[in-house]
């Protein structure tokens, strides 16, 4: 099936980290340890050599992630920064998405507290000499219960500040308000666990009103399994009735988020990810990413977004670049690496020729977030092999952007009960951490791998090759998709099809099966041939770099796959 649509060349190749875990060579991982007991990793220790062998890796762009000042259980109150109450804060180092100052960074970050701001700064001017982009945080939604800006521009108001707390909605308010109750701390919390002490961890928090909490609980008694530690910010909508809008005049929250945008936008950031933004009204991206492109025009917006009947919409009237493929092909492709029985290629098909037609390079995918389980760990794949061929299907299937979260290109597991996550297959973002398997590539701050196995090295080397490959491709950047369907000795875990141009063409085969092997031959459509010459033409292995001799079109591309593996040819 050819699926013709106008493509650009979206190939950004994007590197997420979480800056606190990046850099830390610590290796105690004490359960709730304290940021002295585990450490945490700076803004400085992402040094030339570290993005010299980020670049090396095919990684156009470093999505910084937990840059701005959130809610901490760690005390910086000898740097003028106010005390936390440790009952609304997740883990010890606190959720990055919990913001407590949107006009700083976190302290956490620093060598020198008091030059923060300088460091990250020193940070985005280091990326760019390396040839690198810089993504960072909007948290647009929701912030911290504690949310307080000591930073923030002479002038600037901070929110909630002037808002009528006797209404539970006004089109004046930055908050949403419980009149004639107060906040109650979610049972179950034990800050920080038992061994952590602190005079402010006494299951209260004075709150009154107390106002929504940021996943739309409309109560003052959030459960812990909410976002309980942070509030919700008001875009105009009343969502206790019948979720009315009033969008015109615009709502002070919109001005007060274009000037946050604009303040970081002018530390020469090159683009946001933009945190949940579905659950923030599309009138308003509409309204703001257009401002922040006129004064910098190559910014980028990326968008957190999971409903797939939104997805046009957001990209369309949101404006927004690029939108997360996690509801779609993530899902679809985590099936079939999981071996799951209800696993199938349809989903992929799905995905191309139906949910993401005509916007497809507008799809970030990814097999790894902060959000998801790790792929090698017990509760996804366990061996980060199996899900090659989906790396490979997700990077190739589109000229869209493709993500990999640190740690994934050596198969970090994400074992170890952190504190408040627990053990759930994820690095946790909620405490302070070592990252096992990715501490050795880092291997103590030279940045070498020399600690990594032969088969961890095998497994970087892939990421690298397949990531230059899609870059350098013509084919995979900017060609046009053909699903091959119906091909002879396929099952429902194998999936083909060419990306081509004028110029190249590329043949993706994948074979999701644990056991079966794929034998067959493809026989080329005249949509394809006809741009070969001569009716013989040059087969290149594009990851292994081998190449053969197809003396006749008609013969067809031979192909022998084994079972769980995916190449990659161009012709």
């Amino acid at each position: 099936m050819d699926n013709k649509e106008n493509i650009d060349n979206h190939k950004l190749i994007i590197y997420q980290m979480m800056v606190r875990h990046f850099g830390n060579t610590n290796t105690t991982n004490k359960f709730y340890g304290s940021i002295e007991e585990n450490g945490a990793g700076k803004f400085n220790d992402i040094n030339a050599k570290a993005l010299d062998e980020l670049k090396k890796l095919g990684v156009t762009h470093l999505w910084f992630t937990g840059v701005i000042e959130h809610a901490t259980m760690t005390d910086y109150s000898a740097y003028g920064i106010k005390m936390d109450d440790p009952d609304i804060v997740k883990g010890r180092a606190g959720s990055p998405y919990a913001i407590k100052d949107y006009y700083d960074v976190d302290p956490d970050l620093a060598v020198n507290v008091k030059k923060r701001m300088a460091e990250y700064k020193a940070l985005i001017t280091r990326t760019h000499k390396h040839g690198l982009k810089v993504i960072m945080d909007f948290v647009p939604n929701h912030v911290a219960r504690t949310y307080n800006s000591d930073a923030k521009p002479a002038g600037v108001k901070d929110f909630g500040e002037g808002d009528d707390r006797t209404k539970a909605f006004s089109t004046l308010n930055d908050f949403y308000y419980i009149p004639g109750e107060s906040f109650v701390v979610p049972e179950g919390t034990d800050a920080g666990g038992k061994n952590f002490k602190s005079p402010l961890k006494d299951l209260l928090f004075d709150e009154n009103p107390a106002k929504a909490t940021g996943n739309n609980v409309f109560a003052a008694n959030p459960g812990l399994g909410d976002w309980s530690e942070t509030i919700k910010l008001n875009y105009g909508i009343d969502y206790q009735n019948k979720e009315k809008k009033y969008l015109d005049p615009i709502p002070p929250v919109w001005v007060k988020m274009k000037d946050i945008l604009v303040f970081w936008a002018q530390k020469d950031v090159d683009g946001f990810r933009c945190d949940m933004s579905e659950m923030v009204p599309v009138e308003f991206w509409n309204w703001v990413i257009p401002q922040i492109k006129k004064l910098h025009p190559n910014i980028i917006f990326i968008a957190e977004v999971y409903n797939p009947k939104l997805y046009k919409e957001y990209i369309t009237v949101g404006k927004f670049d690029y939108l997360y493929d996690k509801v779609g092909l993530y899902d679809g492709l985590r099936k079939l690496i999981k071996n799951e029985s209800e696993a199938d290629v349809k989903d992929i098909s799905f995905v191309a020729n139906e949910e993401s037609k005509d916007f497809s390079d507008h799809m970030l995918r990814f097999l790894e977030n902060h959000d998801e389980e790790r792929i090698a760990s017990d509760g996804f794949a366990k061996d980060p092999a199996y899900a090659l061929p989906a790396m490979i299907v997700s990077a190739t299937l589109s000229g869209g952007p493709v993500m990999i979260y640190s740690g994934q290109e050596v198969g970090e597991p994400g074992r170890g009960n952190e504190g408040f996550g627990g053990e759930d297959n994820r690095t946790s973002i909620f405490d302070y951490w070592g990252v096992p398997e990715h501490q050795k590539w880092m291997n103590g701050g030279a940045f070498d791998g020399a600690l990594l196995s032969e088969k961890q090295k095998q497994l970087r080397n892939f990421y690298a090759n397949l990531f230059h490959v899609c870059t350098q491709s013509e084919a995979i950047s900017q060609g046009q998709f053909y699903e091959l369907k119906d091909q002879p000795g396929f099952n429902n875990r194998m999936y083909a099809y060419i990306r081509y141009t004028k110029n190249e063409r590329v043949l993706i085969i994948a074979n999701f099966d644990r056991e079966k092997s794929l034998e067959t031959t493809i026989q080329l459509p005249d949509l394809i041939s006809k741009g070969l010459a001569n009716n013989q033409f040059k087969l290149t292995d594009m990851l292994s770099g081998e190449s053969s001799t197809i003396p006749s079109v008609k013969q067809g591309i031979h192909i022998k796959l084994a079972p769980v593996q995916a190449k990659m040819f161009r012709f």
